[in-house]
């Protein structure tokens, strides 16, 4: 995919996203760069006007992976929140910041395990804090 759709951000995430990055030591992440890049590209809005079919952070989203016809769940977090359930993605990891401000609908070149990539589309984002009312989260 050559051409990355259009992201939104609230300005409540961006700014613990930069608090985040400014706590990290230089090159200690190798998705740092392209979470930068994200974030310098991004719409801002503030959390109480966030359209609710975008990926936030703390955001619960449905993939659906077209060449497997099959579906999956993920919670965008911070690092620390990362747990062992294999249900959450960090926001450093390249497909973390890759999801990112995406909207419903919107597809991404996922890396498969074994080398490649595999095309997911967002179906829902099922769970959105802003949407709820939940800016602590």
């Amino acid at each position: 995919m050559s051409k990355r759709p259009e992201i939104t951000i609230s300005s409540l995430d961006l700014d613990r996203l930069y608090k985040l990055i400014d706590a990290l030591p230089s090159n200690s992440i190798a998705g740092l760069s392209d979470l930068e890049t994200e974030l310098a590209r991004a719409n801002i809005v503030k959390p109480t006007e966030m359209p609710p079919n975008i990926v936030t952070m703390n955001s619960t989203v449905r993939f659906f992976v077209e060449s497997t016809q099959s579906e999956f769940e993920l919670t965008l977090v911070y690092p620390d929140d990362v747990d062992t359930s294999g249900k959450t993605i960090s926001i450093l990891a390249p497909v973390g910041s890759a999801l990112l401000g995406l909207s419903q609908g919107d597809e991404i070149e996922w890396p498969k395990p074994g080398g490649g990539f595999i095309k997911v589309k967002i179906i829902e984002v099922l769970y959105q804090p802003e949407r709820a009312g939940d800016y602590e989260r």
